[in-house]
């Protein structure tokens, strides 16, 4: 297939561009800046705003299917800028909606959180269970998305599917999300700030894990169904302070004041991903964190070797034998 990668430059989306290649798909990444992570022309690439229907137009033509991912996701840039998130996260998925619907497009993959159960009464989430109105306007933004899609969905007949990622870490992580940060200040013999008592647990996914499972969620099983891709594990700030002091360097880890709105997860189930799918994590999270370390020292120049590759290839082969081509 075709297939669209809204976002394709970015953390999750650079490594959805390699397992859709890896799987004999044809990528196509609409984003506002070519993938540093990758040569110029590895991909072809749109240039350009996915909120700018001309443009979206352009890129969605002759696709067979979409990968929605472009979001403002940096919860600080929510905050800083909320016009901005609600124009890119809300507006600009009603966008792609109906630029596919025009050109014949009826199967979406949207990538939006476990934000969304956030405050749920429940000792595990589904994807059934009821959700609480949000309180912080990133999840407002990401359920605004979903709730978008299924409209589609029963009004015009199409079959898009909805993700609700964990927390996703790796390679090419941003360098403000909490795993970077810690490793980051670590190298520098930085002390570790924890927000509150380090005792807020998510559920991490390693993005190469995550990839492999929005790429399986084009499978025809999947339409106009909702996962979530999870970690199996719950893991703390606390116990990813005590990761990285072990897996980088023995700093000190000291208290700051907790984050507005912070949202509060319990566990959520990967159990339908499983079963649908065939979908489940591969990497537990300090194995995750190492590789992170790992790719930081190949890409500045040390003998260290990244994972990426083979995670991709082993992943590769998965799905290939899972569709009947191996």
């Amino acid at each position: 297939m075709k297939v669209l990668v809204t976002g394709g430059s970015g953390f999750i989306g650079s490594h959805v561009l390699d397992v859709l290649a890896a799987t004999g798909h044809e990528p196509v990444v609409l984003d506002l800046v070519p993938s540093r992570h990758h040569p110029l022309g590895t991909y072809a690439t749109i240039s350009g705003d996915i909120t700018d229907r001309d443009v979206t137009r352009r890129a969605v033509r002759g696709c067979d299917a979409i990968i929605h991912l472009a979001a403002v996701a940096d919860v600080n840039d929510v905050v800083a800028d909320p016009v901005r998130a609600d124009r890119v996260n809300a507006h600009g998925t009603e966008v792609i909606l109906e630029v596919a619907r025009h050109e014949g497009i009826n199967r979406m993959v949207y990538g939006s959180t476990i934000w969304v159960y956030g405050n749920a009464d429940v000792e595990e989430a589904t994807e059934d269970t009821p959700l609480a109105l949000p309180a912080h306007l990133y999840t407002a933004t990401k359920l605004a998305g979903e709730m978008y899609a299924l409209a589609y969905n029963a009004m015009y007949e199409a079959a898009h599917t909805i993700l609700r990622f964990g927390i996703p870490y790796g390679p090419r992580a941003r360098p403000a999300a909490v795993v970077p940060s810690f490793v980051l200040r670590a190298q520098r013999g930085e002390a570790l700030g924890i927000a509150g008592d380090g005792r807020q647990a998510r559920q991490f996914v390693f993005v190469e894990d995550l990839a492999v499972g929005i790429v399986a969620a084009l499978s025809p099983q999947a339409a106009g169904r909702t996962f979530n891709l999870v970690g199996t594990e719950r893991t703390s700030v606390r116990e990813i302070a005590d990761a990285v002091c072990r897996v980088v360097a023995p700093v000190p880890i000291v208290h700051v004041p907790e984050r507005p709105a912070d949202v509060q997860l319990g566990r959520v189930s990967g159990a339908r991903a499983a079963a649908e799918l065939g979908w489940s994590p591969t990497v537990r999270f300090e194995e995750g964190l190492g590789r992170y370390v790992d790719w930081l020292g190949a890409v500045n120049g040390s003998p260290a070797a990244a994972a990426s590759a083979s995670t991709i290839e082993s992943a590769a082969t998965v799905l290939l034998q899972e569709s009947g081509e191996l």
